[in-house]
């Protein structure tokens, strides 16, 4: 018997249940594939805005002699830009058709926080925030421009503030609203106006009207933070800032200031496993546009950063493993709280089993470069992921993603040609 998918609330995606016979049931698991595909982007697919040339090749591999795909694959990336805009340029890259719900970038699932949808969110990050963050759910946004204007004596690091209000008339906007929630999707302009504002808003519970009588008192403010790389790769000669080193600083500010550390409601984007389950649902998604009826019980993850893809991928497959032992669910929210995957989500059923992943060389790691003594103890990812260096390994080294397809198409004996 072959059942329809369901989602986790027990709500059927699609008809009624039916059923096949044992021949018809075999010829339909050799026909259509019980496996997808994750791809990072920049490293793996392209560097930039120009398609990298293995990859033109490898997802050619994916399609039929009518161009239809015929493996189901989504795409995920830390960076922070909105899924109908690198849809269209994926489509564009790869004369593929990739709707904008293929592409995970590292806020997409904050979807699933939906107690926090309806709450006054501060939203930082640079280019389209608020667009991508009423996109991904949540309903009422600011942003720090907005608090900046309603409350013009906080930005005193920003010079030319400090004497703006000096020679004008101003005042805080009392009826501007609390800020009820933090919502960082990646590293914002003018890193000391932010985080001067955002230690503001987190020692006064989002009403930056009166000093704290104690900062011991304060209930810290929800924060869902996006996106924990330390470094990204650019085209300098050496790694960037990314939006963990912004976090990283806040969290020392915060720390100096109180005496506690910064408390993360849920981290997301990779490594974190819910970053990698929604990755599942969407692949479930995928197949069942596909037509595919046979349950997804295997996923490969191809990146180019064992930190970031690599670490994920094992986490996820250890949580996966971990889930199918557990009896009566128990011990299945084992996960720190900021990593957490919501009961409630309206998630397709998990039915992978093992995820394993490939490393490519065309990005961030390079096969010919080995690391220097001075780098082996130093650890670049959040506080909250815990340092275990044999998560970087991963499943298989290859050359560049045609090959890792070939792989993965050997491996499963699947052809997507007729």
């Amino acid at each position: 018997m072959l059942s329809v998918r369901v989602l986790e609330d027990g709500s059927e995606s699609s008809g009624g249940d039916f059923y096949l016979g044992d021949g018809l049931e075999e010829t339909l698991k050799t026909s259509q594939p019980d496996f997808g595909i994750l791809f990072d982007v920049d490293g793996v697919l392209a560097r930039g805005t120009n398609p990298l040339e293995p990859a033109v090749k490898a997802l050619k591999l994916l399609q039929d002699d009518e161009g239809n795909l015929k493996v189901p694959v989504a795409f995920v990336t830390n960076a922070c830009n909105r899924s109908q805009d690198k849809a269209r340029q994926i489509s564009k890259w790869f004369n593929l058709q990739v709707v904008p719900d293929m592409v995970i970038h590292a806020p997409t699932p904050a979807r699933l926080l939906t107690e926090f949808h309806d709450k006054h969110v501060l939203v930082i990050g640079q280019e389209h925030r608020r667009d991508i963050a009423l996109d991904i759910g949540f309903k009422n946004v600011c942003t720090i421009e907005d608090i900046q204007k309603a409350y013009p004596f906080l930005d005193m690091v920003d010079h030319d503030n400090r004497k703006r209000v000096a020679n004008g008339t101003y005042q805080d906007d009392l009826s501007f609203p609390r800020v009820e929630a933090i919502l960082m999707i990646g590293e914002p302009k003018l890193w000391e106006t932010n985080l001067q504002l955002l230690i503001d808003l987190l020692l006064t519970e989002g009403k930056p009207t009166k000093a704290p009588s104690s900062v011991m008192s304060i209930k810290q403010l929800p924060i869902i933070a996006c996106n924990m790389d330390l470094v990204f790769m650019d085209r300098a000669c050496m790694p960037r800032f990314g939006h963990g080193s912004f976090l990283l600083c806040l969290e020392s500010l915060y720390k100096k200031i109180t005496g506690r550390e910064l408390d993360y409601t849920a981290l997301i984007g990779k490594p974190c496993e819910i970053t990698y389950r929604y990755a599942e649902h969407c692949i479930a998604d995928v197949a069942k546009r596909l037509g595919i009826q046979n349950p997804i019980k295997k996923l490969y993850f191809i990146g180019d950063n064992p930190s970031v893809d690599i670490v994920g991928a094992n986490l996820y497959h250890r949580f996966v493993r971990r889930q199918s032992e557990c009896i009566d669910n128990e011990d299945i929210n084992y996960l720190p709280r900021s990593r957490s995957i919501p009961n409630n989500s309206r998630l397709y059923q998990q039915t992978v089993l093992t995820m394993e992943s490939l490393l490519v060389g065309t990005g961030v790691y390079k096969e010919d470069e080995e690391s220097s003594d001075e780098d082996v103890d130093v650890y670049h990812g959040h506080r909250d992921i815990e340092n275990e260096p044999e998560l970087a390994k991963p499943s298989k080294f290859v050359k560049d993603v045609f090959h890792g397809i070939q792989h993965i198409l050997d491996k499963e004996q699947f052809s997507a040609k007729t």
